[in-house]
């Protein structure tokens, strides 16, 4: 019983049956009100901090949380073999916790963050290291109108994820994430929901508490869920950015760039599917916008055989720049997206790309899982070079013709240890294809990671 009792207390080894909860990477939208009628509910150390009551009868309740994860890196040939640090190994550390008290309609979340790298060869980003800031910090208002409609106004900092974060996203998978500052209006009916947004990105700096509001980036948007079936819904959406120092292939002129969404997800018995088009207009200094981009993920899992293995295909395009020396933009933008966004290894974004990505993930029992990916990535447009995922122009098009980029596989594996401790390991290898070998360095990418996290 002993060991039992340390096991709990160093992994979070439930003692007893508890009320499910789900966690996720948006701490904010987690729901711990089921545990006040759960049976012995204090009997994991770490429930006892959720949803606790701080007045009689529980009108105002707190929530704590934490997360702690280290996680290290290893690159031989980054950006295949290219300047200033090809071989490069670091280790990313970041600490962040929270608090979320209720008081009737009336809700205040603040969520720190303690964020290091130590190692970076090229030196830390925005990404990679914040020092000790506010990650999150907003209040809210929610104002149920009838029996299955509210009215939520969100004023303050808050991490954002919009549908599949293809172009408004966490950043969870790097060191720092994406913060915004602003205000929000939720309005819910039903299964639908729509959203108002204005808001401003947060200027992640290396220094204690120096992170600020940009003052030259803004984003607005409409965003609405709309439940199509019983197991089918849809988001309609507008989204407004705003650059006065936009960059783009070594210019810099002010962006106005307006992005028109529809995306289709659901599923159908073990079908699943996730499919989102997306087309741009607006200017960049005095050249004109048009882009588009086009990306799926469709999936079909087999829970009655052994190891529950899941295939999925994804298929994405987005659009390029055909001729720099004309009036037209054709490069999409894909705003602030999610950090790691083909896998563990990312070093190309989803600008002027087509790609295809099949995968498997497979259930090893006693909390492992696998994943095993390859991709393939072609230049959408001959005229436009290749992009990282915060959009900076890594490989410019120069001469070649080719669009073959290169392919990647991709091994990941994980197990959740507890219910607040988990771990992962990936291996990846890119290899190039003809576009990098013609225009410069093309060593093939080899990385390594490795990472370990504690959260309740």
């Amino acid at each position: 019983m002993i060991l039992r009792l340390v096991a709990a207390l160093l992994l979070g080894l439930p003692l007893a049956a508890q009320a499910q909860v789900d966690q996720t990477n948006l701490r904010y939208d987690e729901d711990w009100s089921a545990l006040r009628d759960a049976p012995n509910r204090n009997a994991d150390w770490w429930y006892r901090l959720k949803d606790r009551p701080l007045t009689d009868g529980g009108t105002v309740n707190v929530t704590i949380g934490a997360e702690a994860r280290a996680r290290y890196e290893r690159f031989d040939n980054n950006l295949w073999g290219q300047p200033p640090a090809p071989d490069d190994g670091y280790l990313w550390l970041r600490f962040m916790p929270l608090a979320d008290v209720h008081a009737g309609p009336v809700r205040a979340f603040v969520q720190g963050i303690a964020g290091y790298a130590l190692g970076v060869g090229a030196g830390a980003g925005p990404a990679d290291e914040t020092g000790i800031d506010l990650l999150q910090g907003f209040a809210d208002l929610r104002l149920p109108i009838g029996v299955d409609s509210a009215v939520t106004l969100r004023g303050g900092r808050e991490l954002i994820a919009l549908g599949s974060e293809r172009l408004v996203g966490l950043r969870y998978g790097p060191n720092i994430p994406q913060p915004f500052d602003g205000a929000r209006l939720m309005i819910e009916h039903g299964g639908a929901r729509i959203e108002a947004m204005h808001l401003r990105p947060v200027e992640v700096r290396a220094g204690e508490f120096d992170d600020r509001t940009s003052s030259t980036r803004r984003l607005d948007g409409i965003y609405a869920t709309v439940p199509l079936a019983t197991r089918a819904s849809a988001n309609l959406y507008w989204l407004g950015y705003r650059s006065d120092l936009a960059r783009f292939a070594g210019t810099i002129a002010r962006e106005r760039r307006d992005t028109y969404g529809v995306r289709l997800f659901g599923n159908w018995g073990q079908l699943g599917w996730n499919w989102e088009a997306m087309l741009q207009r607006g200017r960049y200094g005095d050249d004109t916008i048009r882009a588009w981009s086009i990306a799926t993920e469709t999936s079909y899992a087999f829970p009655q055989v052994s190891l529950a293995p899941r295939i999925r295909l994804r298929a994405n395009i987005a659009s390029g720049d055909r001729d720099a020396r004309d009036d037209r933009l054709g490069t999409f933008n894909a705003l602030f997206p999610k950090g790691k966004y083909f896998g563990e290894l990312s070093p190309i974004g989803p600008r002027n790309i087509m790609n295809l990505h099949p995968s498997v993930d497979m259930d090893l029992g006693r909390g492992l899982t696998a994943e095993l990916a390859a991709v393939a990535y072609w230049r959408a447009s001959r005229g436009d070079g290749v992009y990282d995922v915060p959009g900076q122009l890594i490989r410019a098009a120069g001469n070649s013709d080719a669009r073959h980029i290169g392919n990647q596989v991709e091994l990941l594996v994980g197990w959740q240890a507890s219910t607040v401790l988990s771990f992962s390991l990936s291996a990846s290898l890119f290899t190039a294809g003809d576009f990098l070998r013609n225009t410069g360095p093309a060593r093939p990418i080899r990385m390594v990671g490795a990472e370990a996290m504690f959260r309740f």
